[in-house]
C-alpha cells in the first residue's frame, strides 16, 4: 500500500501540473463527440483551466492526408481568414470546490474557416503553435457520396464468437464514382477510437455509381459494452458509485469494482465510449459548463496480477494510454486501482491491456463478443488528378445492433 500511496501522490502532481482539463470537441448537430461536420456546420470546443486565471489562448488549424501524415499544405491552401484566432470567450466556475475557468469556441467562425475537405487538427496554444497545449482532430466532409454500413457476425474456426464484419456501400450524390476509383480509399473506425481502425481499403467491386467494400478481412473484435459511472449527483452513491466524500477540500468518488473476464455476453446500454458533463442537485439540473465540479474518481478491478499494463481509457482521454490513466496493483487487496481527476458527469470507459509491442487490447479484460453494439464510422477519401490533397468525399456510420 505504501507504493500505491506514493504513486497516487505522484499522479496528483502530474494532473494539476497540466492545468488544462476536460477538453471536449462537441458536435451540436448530432449531440455527440463525433467531430465530423459538413461545410456550413460548426463544432463546439470547450475546456477548463484549473488555475482559474483569465489567460487569452490562441488556436489554429492544420490539414493532413488520409493517414494523418503531414501533407505540407500552406494555410492559405486549406483555409480562409486569419492564421491564428483568439480564445477569448470564458467564464469562471460557480459554486464548485475546484475553481476553474471554462473556455468555449464555436468553430469554424468568421475568423477562420476550412475551405477544403479532409482531416484536420485544431491546435490550441499560449505562445507558439509549435508548443501546443493540446490538439483535437476533426473532419470536414464534402457530402458528395452517401455511405451505408452493415455489421454482421463473422465466425472462424479459431474465434467463432468474437468478431464483427463490416460492409460499406458508397453511392454518389452526383457524378460517376468509378471515374475516380483509383484515387479513392476507405478508412473504418470503431467507437471514435483511433487505435481500432482499418485503413486504405480499396473497393472490392464497382456497380454503376456505387462502390462496394465487402472484403472478408474487414473485421473487428466485438469487444464488450463499455463500463460506466455517473456522478452527476456528486455527494450520492448511485450508478456504479460505491461511496463519496469530501477530503482535503476536494470531492472523491469511489466506484464499485468492475466485472471482468466474462464468459458470456450480457447486454448493457452504453454510449460507445462517449462522456457528458452534468451536475444535478436534488433533481435540479445545473449548467455543467461552469457549475460541474471535479472529483478524484477511484477505479478498481478485482484481479490477480497480470504481466501487462492496464489502462482506464475512453473518449474522455482519446483512448490514449498515458501514465496518469494506468492502473497500479494493490497486493494487499488483490485488485488493480487508478485515481483520475475528472469533471463530474456520465462516463463510458474501458480497461485496456498493453501488449509487449505497444498495441492495445480492448477485449482482454472486458471480453469480446460478436453481439456487442458498437459505433462504426466510415470515411471515403479521394484525390482526383490535379488535386494536391486528400479530400473527404463521404462519411457514414452504423449505431444499431448486430444481427
Amino acid at each position: 500500500m505504501k507504493t500505491l500511496r506514493i504513486f497516487l501522490l505522484t499522479l496528483s502532481g502530474l494532473v494539476f501540473g497540466q492545468n488544462i482539463q476536460s477538453i471536449q470537441l462537441f458536435n451540436p448537430q448530432t449531440n455527440d463527440e463525433t467531430p465530423v461536420i459538413k461545410f456550413g456546420e460548426k463544432l463546439i470546443l470547450s475546456f477548463d483551466d484549473l488555475t482559474n486565471s483569465s489567460e487569452i489562448y490562441r488556436y489554429t488549424i492544420k490539414h493532413y492526408d488520409r493517414n494523418w501524415n503531414d501533407d505540407n499544405l500552406f494555410f492559405t491552401e486549406f483555409a480562409t481568414g486569419s492564421l491564428n484566432g483568439l480564445l477569448d470567450q470564458f467564464q469562471y466556475s460557480f459554486n464548485t470546490l475546484q475553481a476553474y475557468t471554462h473556455y468555449t469556441l464555436a468553430f469554424p467562425n468568421e475568423r477562420m474557416q476550412p475551405k477544403i475537405s479532409g482531416n484536420f487538427e485544431l491546435i490550441v496554444y499560449k505562445d507558439s503553435a509549435e508548443k501546443p497545449l493540446f490538439k483535437k482532430r476533426f473532419y470536414v466532409v464534402e457530402d458528395a457520396a452517401a455511405l451505408a454500413l452493415n455489421v454482421s457476425r463473422i465466425a472462424d474456426a479459431k474465434n467463432p464468437n468474437i468478431n464483427q464484419r463490416v460492409e460499406v456501400q458508397a453511392v454518389s450524390k452526383g457524378g460517376d464514382l468509378s471515374s475516380n476509383v483509383n484515387s479513392m480509399s476507405l478508412n473504418v473506425m470503431q467507437n471514435n477510437n483511433l487505435n481500432v481502425t482499418a485503413n486504405n481499403l480499396r473497393p472490392s467491386s464497382t456497380l454503376g455509381n456505387k462502390l462496394l467494400f465487402q472484403q472478408m478481412s474487414l473485421t473487428f473484435p466485438g469487444n464488450n459494452e463499455f463500463y460506466y459511472f455517473d456522478n452527476k449527483n456528486i455527494d450520492m452513491a448511485a450508478d456504479m458509485v460505491r461511496a463519496t466524500e469530501v477530503k482535503d477540500g476536494l470531492n472523491n468518488t469511489y466506484l464499485h469494482p468492475v466485472w471482468a473476464y466474462p464468459l458470456n455476453y450480457q447486454y448493457q446500454p452504453d454510449v460507445n465510449g462517449a462522456w457528458y458533463y452534468r451536475r444535478n442537485d436534488m433533481g435540479i439540473e445545473r449548467n455543467a459548463e461552469r457549475e460541474a465540479d471535479y472529483a478524484w474518481v477511484y477505479f478498481s478491478l478485482d484481479s490477480d496480477k497480470m504481466d501487462k499494463e492496464i489502462y482506464v481509457l475512453g473518449g474522455f482521454n482519446d483512448f490514449k494510454p498515458n501514465k496518469e490513466y494506468q492502473m497500479q496493483y494493490d497486493e494487499a487487496n488483490k485488485k488493480y486501482v487508478a485515481r483520475i481527476y475528472l469533471k463530474q458527469g456520465f462516463y463510458n470507459y474501458i480497461l485496456a491491456t498493453k501488449e509487449s509491442d505497444g498495441t492495445l487490447n480492448f477485449g482482454e479484460v472486458n471480453g469480446n463478443f460478436w453481439q456487442t453494439e458498437n459505433l462504426y464510422q466510415a470515411f471515403l477519401y479521394f484525390a482526383p488528378f490535379g488535386r494536391n490533397y486528400d479530400g473527404l468525399m463521404g462519411y457514414g456510420e452504423f449505431r444499431t445492433p448486430v444481427r
